[in-house]
């Protein structure tokens, strides 16, 4: 007799938005967030979780790809969008990865699995409409089939940088005067005020995290589903969002897997954002892609991460190229143009409270001591902090000879990790453009070909639909390399589309199908459409 296959388990991603960990199981007294705390106690607490860029899109891009951004164009900040206050380099793009990169709920789908995303994508590349069978507000597990196994994302935005913005409809909950700022802000009540805000916004997060969990707990779902909680990168504080500074990278990871991770753990190792999808893969039973730059960081086929590694390059307006590894205790940043100033005009950026007091202080010639680090005429070529005895990174120790191995050591890692993967930074934006959409054209993807395969027919040729014996496989084929195939039958709801990943077998009667084929940051193709009648079978 045959053992039953065991049970896959269902995956549950919580996102948060530009979140440092100020949580209370991360030590805050301030914070108030009880059902992230108490995930936290059931789970393991990943201390030393770094993000691959400290803003959102190019940090999305590695989460959803298992790829660095600079290895495949997503490097900059944004490509999606135009600038009202400035015209950009670039017009509005979607990268265009090698043809083998996914988005990597695919393989998930591919293997059976409901996958949902609620709602937040910002992967620099319009979603293709086969990572995800729903993806949207409404976008929840409970849309899955019968039995089947999902993987669900929730993205909470409540902690966005403007969430520091004031508000009058929102008094603050949070006492300004409790708050610590880090040493290089200026400690006036506008900034604190802002600072506020945060803990307020975390408190709402935190409320939405324990309506999610309280969902899979009421739906009996809690004991089979592993549950990772993260953020895209770190808050946004001036020389946190945007910059490579722990401030910026430094991110909470929680993740709680009933019946395998030991309650209330802490876990010593290092760990990317990269390493998400990988991992979700692994413990899904789904083969890992060789090309994905990950590792997987839980279960039976984790292994340990040496260095972490996150880059900088244009953010709105402003170019900009900085490189950053970190292992468990050093940090080491390259500065691809000492000669510049850290604050290029970002008009964006500018509008946060903190950056204004920031501004205004400097003006006046009012800052002091470490506030003053950000508005240096000039960088350091090279930066290296010990991270354990100068948290905030404010004593540079790329000169102190004591340092001098350390400092050789990173080095040869960001050597190594540039020259493995690639650095697209090193192309002007312009030219990496034109080489991904020619002309400045999009590419389009073909249009599918359906191919009847069966008795007495063998699928040589393509075909529009027909009547046919039975019994009939049919493939779905497209000529553009790299492309995947999503499909619906007639009666499937109109927003949702399937992933073809085998041929279909055709049951007796009628068969209507449309089909259309895509690829990551290529237009669609078109819809082909076509009806199969199929006797006996």
């Amino acid at each position: 007799m045959t053992a039953p296959e065991p049970r896959r388990p269902n995956i549950l991603w919580i996102s948060l938005e530009d979140t440092s960990p100020r949580f209370g199981c991360y030590g805050d007294p301030l914070a108030r967030t009880p059902h992230i705390d108490r995930l936290a106690a059931e789970g393991r607490r990943y201390p030393l979780a770094f993000s691959v860029a400290g803003v959102c899109a190019p940090s999305r891009s590695a989460i959803i790809t298992g790829m660095y951004p600079t290895s495949i164009g997503a490097h900059h900040m944004r490509t999606s969008h135009r600038n009202a206050q400035a015209p950009l380099a670039s017009p509005p793009y979607s990268v265009v990865p090698p043809p083998y990169v996914r988005a990597f709920p695919e393989y998930l789908r591919a293997a059976g699995y409901f996958c949902t995303n609620n709602a937040k994508t910002d992967y620099q590349f319009t979603p293709p409409l086969t990572a995800w069978d729903v993806c949207g507000q409404e976008a929840h597990f409970r849309q899955r089939g019968p039995d089947q196994p999902f993987f669900a994302v929730f993205n909470f935005t409540n902690t966005h940088e403007s969430g520091m913005w004031p508000r009058e409809d929102r008094p603050l909950r949070t006492d300004p005067d409790q708050v610590r700022l880090p040493p290089y802000l200026p400690d006036t009540p506008k900034a604190r005020a802002a600072l506020a805000r945060q803990y307020d916004n975390l408190e709402t997060v935190d409320a939405r995290v324990g309506q999610v969990l309280a969902e899979l707990e009421a739906d009996g779902l809690a004991r089979e589903t592993i549950v990772f909680l993260w953020s895209d990168h770190g808050e946004g504080l001036p020389r946190g969002k945007r910059w490579p500074y722990d401030a910026g990278i430094h991110i909470p990871l929680i993740v709680r897997w009933p019946g395998a991770l030991e309650a209330g753990g802490t876990a010593s190792e290092l760990v990317s954002l990269i390493d998400l999808g990988p991992t979700v893969l692994s413990l899904a039973g789904v083969p890992v892609p060789r090309h994905l730059q990950g590792q997987v960081f839980v279960g039976p086929q984790a292994s340990p991460r040496t260095y972490a590694y996150a880059s900088r390059d244009r953010h709105d307006e402003a170019y900009d190229m900085v490189r950053a590894v970190r292992d468990r205790r050093f940090k080491y940043l390259r500065n691809y143009y000492p000669d510049r100033p850290y604050l290029p005009w970002i008009a964006y950026r500018n509008r946060h409270p903190a950056m204004q007091e920031l501004w205004r202080l400097h003006a006046a010639d009012a800052l002091e001591g470490p506030q003053r680090l950000l508005m240096q005429p000039s960088r350091p070529a090279e930066e290296l902090y010990d991270c354990e005895a100068d948290p905030y990174e404010l004593q540079n120790l790329a000169s102190d000879p004591a340092h001098r191995a350390t400092l050789e050591r990173l080095r040869a890692a960001m050597d190594d990790w540039r020259a493995r993967y690639g650095d697209l930074g090193d192309v002007p934006e312009e030219r990496m453009v034109r080489q991904m959409w020619p002309d400045g054209v999009q590419p389009q993807t073909q249009p599918p070909v359906f191919a009847v395969l069966g008795d007495g027919e063998p699928g040589t040729a393509p075909s529009e639909g027909g009547a046919y014996r039975g019994p009939l496989l049919l493939q779905l084929h497209c000529p553009t390399q790299g492309a995947s195939i999503a499909y619906r039958l007639e009666g499937d709801p109109g927003d949702r589309w399937r992933l073809y990943s085998s041929p279909l077998r055709l049951a007796a009667g009628r068969t209507t199908l449309c089909a259309r084929a895509v690829r990551i940051g290529y237009a669609d193709s078109e819809e082909r459409a076509a009806t199969f009648t199929v006797e006996g079978g």
